[in-house]
């Protein structure tokens, strides 16, 4: 049986992560979770600290002294994973908006056809629950940009939904990737595609949060509209 890491950044998610992580530790095949916590003041890493008592090699706790942004939380989260042999490793955000139930058929694609697997908003069968009509028109605006920008095909480039097989992560040069905010998922799954690993994508339903509040600010989204055109400027010369 394969070993699985879901990797999930925190800040401020008190109302959330508690639930998150037995919700994924009930599910019907195993995941492990490391929880990346930005300290949290609201309590956030005491829950985890507690689940993982619950649950002895299996809920993980990286606390970390601030807020270092999403991009910094996953590269510690994968170079975790890669040290402790994990197999597969997985991107999730902590509020719900991702299904952990799918986690299971992100699996499965990544054992049967693909190296990096990512659960869509924007393929068919995909969709957006509770966001305002502004949201969705940014958010497929953005995704529409950065395929014009990038050629690169994935239809939903900034979806923080992934899996990954471990060959992917240990071929990449992590410390190259500098982005930390949404601009990083591009970054990700653009560097991947330009290795020639193939990327692959499942519909997801996309919930928006219903606890705790966004980390969406206006400086996250010039670094993606920025960023993008920086990415395909240096690939051009590599």
């Amino acid at each position: 049986m394969s070993k699985n890491l879901v990797i999930i950044p925190t800040y401020n998610e008190l109302e959330n992560v508690g639930k998150m992580l037995d919700t994924v530790m009930e599910l019907s095949v195993p995941f492990d979770v490391l929880v990346v916590d930005d300290g949290s003041p609201d309590g956030t890493s005491a829950v985890v600290r507690e689940k993982s008592a619950d649950n002895p090699g299996r809920i993980f706790l990286l606390q970390r002294s601030g807020k270092l942004g999403l991009g910094t939380a996953y590269i510690e989260g994968f170079k975790f994973g890669l040290a402790k042999e994990y197999d597969y490793i997985f991107e999730m955000d902590c509020d719900f908006s991702h299904n952990p139930s799918d986690l299971i058929r992100m699996l499965e694609m990544l054992e049967n056809e693909a190296d990096v697997v990512v659960g869509s908003r924007y393929v068919k069968g995909g969709n957006t629950v509770n966001w305002p009509a502004d949201r969705k028109i940014l958010s497929y605006g953005a995704s529409l940009y950065v395929r014009l920008v990038t050629w690169m095909w994935v239809k939903d480039p900034t979806a923080g939904f992934v899996g990954y097989r471990s060959k992917v992560l240990e071929t990449m040069d992590l410390d190259k990737i500098h982005f930390i905010g949404y601009a990083f998922q591009i970054e990700m799954k653009f560097t991947a595609w330009k290795l020639g690993f193939k990327v692959r994508e499942i519909p997801i339903t996309f919930t928006d949060r219903i606890e705790g509040t966004s980390k969406m600010t206006k400086g996250i989204i010039k670094e993606a509209v920025l960023g993008v055109l920086q990415m395909k400027w240096e690939s051009l010369f590599h």
